[in-house]
């Protein structure tokens, strides 16, 4: 990763010393301490990765060091120098001008960040014109040729484009050409790539890396991913608290960690971890009979697409897919974005209709066109990814958990609060939150209460959609602990959706793989890990953060010149 020639001591290009930040509470009376007295510096060519769990300050020293604290915020002391000036009371002018160049940040949200109604040719362009005093056309002449440069495609007609008709790893790499149009020596990626898949994960990651190699850009990548830090850095730094708890080459600290924080953020990150789920095992190979709960036979989904003077051209989301699911498995459904693990959830779950196929869930065949009601919902039920975005914000949880109990009957409404307050303490939380709303809980419970909503009708089918992928691993290890032991003390069979891959190959008993909609292989989860047949398989599993090393030896500036071991 770096560009550092041994044994020089080039000046730092950031300069963190002793930052304590707080935040005010609601009522601006009161404030609290969320980092405090953290020190590091990186030098060019330098990536420095900040890891620790949420809410450690990993995106508050971000937004202090790129002026981006929100107004609740306020530096309460220490410095930031970026190339040796203190940047900490500037004024919102002064930043503008500091943003792109030197100083460039890349934030976790794409779509979140790029104007709806702007096209991103036009986003990329206003960096230009920004830093280096274009004029329009040629600023847009610019942004063509630096999206061609990051790897987008037909440029031209892609700089055209609205965000949301761009995929989320376009869109990462739309924020990658608007950070560096400027030549910037700082680049600050704050979660460039949590919610992308494997693959588009790791070619955006070594986007960066080549970019660094090509401009000696010092990086400050913050992740909660122990195993990109792993392979992307040249050293770590470990928050708890807001506090630095442990540093170091990243060699050292995560191969050797002296802290028991950092100790225990290896045991719960899948690509860093040796630890198996033994409740995970399956055991259906030694019964002499196993019952399919989910059968899909030639089922397809087709999206009809027009396409002007060429009539209707069809996408199969879905293309003949065939694949049973047995008793009391976990069973992995992974592939890249669009590959249609998504869309085969939402057919399970009786919410989304299909063209061809049949679907039989516990023995009863869905009908193509589902109803209203799902009449399977006691069946199955599905957990979706983003709680948030799942769970009405105006509901208390004690009305989201007991929803589906209203809708469907059950119960009288004597006994609905019993079961509601059992449903929470299945999945270990108290009955102090009923009375709270979504946004007023941490992600962690809020998955928990989706669980709750789940289990309240008790299914024998949990259909999971990439359930921790918005969770630190402290988190995510904690949501995987309580699905393995209601699995366990349920007999629960899960469909289980996800493109962390090493996740799955801890928990899951068998693995199906998805490309563009078809079925491409599908086996017990050791013989897939161990001896992958199909290519696209193949390339999947070569992509797993922590099982390879991408970072260059230093002094070396190549930009293709990789090391893989397995």
């Amino acid at each position: 990763m770096s560009n550092v020639i041994p044994g020089a001591r080039n000046p730092p290009i950031l300069d963190v010393r002793n930052l304590s930040v707080s935040y005010a509470r609601a009522d601006q009376k009161l404030r609290f301490p969320v980092v405090n007295d953290v020190s590091f510096s990186i030098r060019a060519g330098e990536t420095v990765a900040l890891v620790g769990q949420s809410g450690s300050g990993k995106s508050t020293i971000a937004q202090a060091v790129t002026g981006l604290l929100p107004q609740n915020g306020r530096v309460e002391g220490g410095e930031v120098l970026i190339d040796g000036a203190g940047v900490l009371g500037l004024r919102e002018k002064a930043w503008r001008n500091l943003r792109g160049r030197p100083l460039a940040y890349i934030p976790q949200d794409p779509l979140g960040s790029l104007d709806p109604l702007k096209k991103v040719g036009d986003f990329v362009a206003r960096s230009y014109a920004l830093h280096r005093n274009l004029k329009r056309a040629d600023a847009q002449q610019e942004a063509v040729d630096l999206l061609e440069r990051v790897g987008i495609r037909d440029a031209r007609q892609k700089a055209k484009s609205f965000p949301h008709e761009l995929s989320g790893g376009q869109l990462q790499r739309v924020l990658i050409a608007a950070a560096i149009a400027g030549n910037p020596t700082l680049l600050v990626a704050d979660e460039p790539t949590s919610a992308l898949d494997v693959t588009v994960q790791d070619v955006v990651l070594d986007l960066i890396d080549e970019l660094q190699a090509e401009l000696n850009l010092g990086v400050l990548f913050i992740t909660h991913d122990l195993a990109l830090a792993k392979d992307r850095s040249d050293s770590v730094v470990v928050l708890n608290h807001g506090q630095i708890v442990e540093r170091g080459e990243t060699d050292s600290v995560l191969v050797a960690p002296r802290d028991a924080y950092t100790q225990q953020l290896i045991t719960d990150a899948p690509g860093l971890s040796t630890r198996t789920y033994a409740d995970a095992v399956d055991d259906s190979a030694a019964r002499p009979t196993v019952e399919v709960l989910i059968a899909v036979d030639g089922l397809s989904k087709i999206f009809a697409k027009r396409t002007g003077l060429r009539g209707t051209t069809e996408n199969r989301a879905l293309d003949k897919l065939s694949l049973t699911i047995r008793k009391g498995t976990i069973h992995a459904i992974v592939g890249e974005s669009g590959s249609g693990k998504t869309t085969l959830a939402r057919v399970l779950a009786g919410l989304t209709e299909f063209d061809e196929g049949l679907v039989e869930i516990a023995g009863r065949a869905l009908p193509a066109r589902p109803p209203e009601i799902n009449p399977n919902a006691r069946e199955l039920q599905l957990v979706y990814q983003n709680p948030l975005a799942a769970l009405d914000p105006r509901f208390t949880v004690e009305r989201i958990i007991r929803e589906p109990l209203d809708i469907h009957d059950i119960h009288s409404r004597g006994e609905r609060p019993g079961v509601v307050v059992d449903a929470l303490r299945q999945v270990g939380l108290s009955e102090a939150v009923l009375n709270r709303k979504p946004l007023e809980i941490s992600g962690g419970q809020r998955q928990r209460v989706a669980i709750a909503r789940a289990l309240a009708l008790s299914p024998e089918i949990l259909v999971l959609d990439e359930p921790t992928s918005a969770l630190d691993v402290t988190v995510q290890a904690r949501i995987i602990d309580l699905l393995l032991d209601l699995q366990r003390r349920q007999a629960l069979t899960y469909v289980f959706i996800s493109h962390n891959l090493g996740l799955v190959r801890q928990i899951a008993s068998e693995v199906s793989v998805l490309n563009e909609g078809r079925l491409v292989e599908t086996n017990h989860t050791d013989a897939i890990f161990a001896a992958p047949k199909d290519p696209y398989t193949q390339r999947l599993l070569a992509s797993i953060p922590g099982h390879k090393v991408v970072r260059r030896s230093r002094g070396e500036s190549s930009r293709h010149d990789y090391k893989t071991v397995t």
